[in-house]
């Protein structure tokens, strides 16, 4: 089994790369607390967190979801071959369970991977 990280190279860093993400994203996936935005890049896949504080109050509860989104991603990383995603996180989030964040955004992760594989 390949070790799977989440190291600098598998995050969006700086503005430059999270608005190349906003203008041109190819695919968007939603729930009411979540979206997603996809585009394609040449290099392996990487992810972009946006929590609002306004979104969100507590200083906790955004650290709580950005672990969790990226523990998520970090176990399908492979899956996505090579985008880049930023998720951005709605009003709401903070008051579901670990358990139905992760079983949210796998649903989605599953959704833009058969997007992905449907537009080979």
């Amino acid at each position: 089994m390949a070790k799977k990280s989440f190291n600098k190279a598998s995050r969006l860093l700086g503005p430059f790369q999270f608005g190349a993400v906003f203008q041109k994203a190819e695919y968007k996936l939603s729930t009411a607390t979540l979206l997603i935005l996809c585009s394609k890049s040449t290099i392996p896949s990487r992810l972009g967190i946006v929590v609002a504080k306004k979104n969100i109050k507590s200083a906790v509860q955004r650290n709580r979801l950005k672990r969790i989104i990226r523990e998520s991603f970090r176990l399908r990383q492979e899956d996505f071959g090579t985008i880049d995603l930023v998720i951005l996180v709605r009003q709401g989030l903070d008051k579901i369970s670990n358990h139905e964040l992760f079983v949210q955004i796998d649903g989605l992760f599953d959704e833009l991977i058969s997007k992905l594989n449907r537009n080979k």
